[in-house]
């Protein structure tokens, strides 16, 4: 049998020890079968060494092409960290609180790999001072996570990609009920899932890391329609806005359900007659949504629950928009523009609140909006979050990441995005994210 030191686990190395039987839940994901990790730098930070051997002098090397190039690039080399030896003397007794602070700011996902050290460890995240610790340190940053469950009777699949660490993770998900579900969205370390239980639309709310999850109450006008949900860290509390509809010939309220009072309230009825878009965003408490008529935007005070008409005119020949939430009270809307495949392009443009006029901020690149959209009539998904916008496409199975304030453009690596019928979010695990 093998033991993970305490160290050797935060550093990779490995060390024998007739101890551990514990099982880690939570796996690696390895994006690429053939290319280890310690291999996945960049190749212009490669120093060539010179060949003496005449037996290797025939051999010729190539770097990698297109995407697995401009992909491993962005990773740049990595650091590679020896295991320290130490004293059991000294570290056993490092005092309970210093050792759950030093444990709170591990990268969530090293976690499940340090709960086989000891029992007591494995019990880390029934610990309420760890928990305590964890919820006052920083965000561990963005993560991208995808779900795909079409059915009741396929197993749901979920992987997580780590944008600080580069790396995929699979997450269990077998503890969702065995309905037809799909993601609604992510926030604050909770994921938002809508489904039919048999013919009945539900609602529900889980920690993924955690492996907590809760039904929500049924709404007043319980049919299915679009739901967003957000959390708010400081009142430890969550709210899932359900927009208004059209069901048949009556139209639907607003209505919100607020973790606080565990019940949905109902609202004004949105004053519009025709959207342009089902994609709503969510920023500086407020909803968006796209509209023909009125034509602009159509914006949901949470605070008031009242909907007010924001007169801002598309561009021209705007083929598709997406409404993306920027940080603050950032707005941007993400499209394609021109008629013909050829002369089309892939454009940001970000509100102007006070000219109430959208702006254009950014283009993507022609090669890089050849390689994600190869025929002009294929479907592409775009979401965001703290200024960060991914681009997915349905077809080619590639992720395309956009940082709005630094203005670079970057692929993601890994196959997780391959399946044309996965849902893509951004994600911030927490450990502290409770769902009551």
């Amino acid at each position: 049998m093998e033991r993970i030191g305490f160290w050797g686990l935060l550093m990779g190395s490995v060390e024998k020890s007739p101890d551990s039987r514990n099982v880690i839940p939570f796996s690696e994901e390895s994006c690429s079968n053939t290319r280890s990790r310690s291999r996945n730098v960049s190749p212009l930070s490669r120093v060539p060494s010179r060949n003496t051997s005449p037996s290797k002098q025939n051999v010729i090397k190539t770097k990698p092409r297109g995407l697995e190039e401009e992909t491993v690039a962005s990773f740049g080399k990595p650091v590679v960290i020896t295991d320290v030896p130490m004293e059991d003397s000294i570290w056993s007794m490092l005092p309970e609180d210093l050792l759950n602070e030093i444990l709170a700011r591990l990268p969530p996902f090293m976690i499940f790999r340090i709960r086989s050290v000891c029992k007591k460890w494995n019990l880390i995240l029934q610990d309420n001072s760890f928990l305590k610790f964890h919820s006052h340190v920083s965000s561990h940053g963005p993560c991208l996570l995808t779900f795909w469950k079409n059915s009741p009777q396929i197993v749901p699949q979920c992987s997580v990609f780590s944008l600080p660490l580069k790396t995929w993770y699979k997450v269990p998900f077998t503890f969702l009920p065995p309905w037809a579900v799909w993601l609604v969205g992510s926030s604050g370390g909770l994921v938002c899932f809508s489904g039919l239980d048999g013919l009945t639309f539900r609602t529900l709310v889980c920690n993924p890391l955690m492996q907590r999850w809760r039904v929500l109450p049924s709404m007043h006008c319980n049919q299915q329609r679009q739901l967003i949900m957000v959390v708010d860290r400081s009142e430890k509390s969550f709210k899932v806005i359900a927009t208004s509809d059209i069901y048949g010939d009556k139209s639907l309220p607003t209505e919100v359900y607020d973790s606080k009072s565990d019940k949905w309230s109902l609202h004004q009825i949105m004053p519009a007659v025709n959207l342009c878009s089902s994609k709503m965003a969510y920023c500086d408490s407020r909803l968006y949504l796209e509209t023909l008529s009125p034509l602009g935007l159509m914006m949901y005070g949470v605070d008031t629950g009242k909907w007010e008409h924001i007169p801002a005119k598309f561009p021209r020949s705007l083929l598709d928009g997406y409404l993306v939430a920027g940080t603050q009270k950032r707005l941007f809307l993400v499209g394609r523009i021109g008629l013909y495949s050829t002369l089309q392009s892939m454009r940001i443009w970000e509100l102007d609140h006070t000219k109430v006029s959208w702006v254009e901020i950014s283009r993507m690149p022609p090669k890089y909006f050849r390689a994600l959209l190869r025929l002009s009539a294929e479907r592409f998904e775009c979401f965001g979050q703290d200024n960060l916008i991914c681009f997915t496409s349905w077809n080619q199975g590639k992720g395309l990441l956009y940082n709005v304030d630094k203005k670079i453009w970057s692929w993601i690596s890994g196959c997780a995005l391959q399946s044309c019928n996965s849902q893509v979010c951004f994600y911030e695990p927490r450990f502290d994210a409770s769902v009551q």
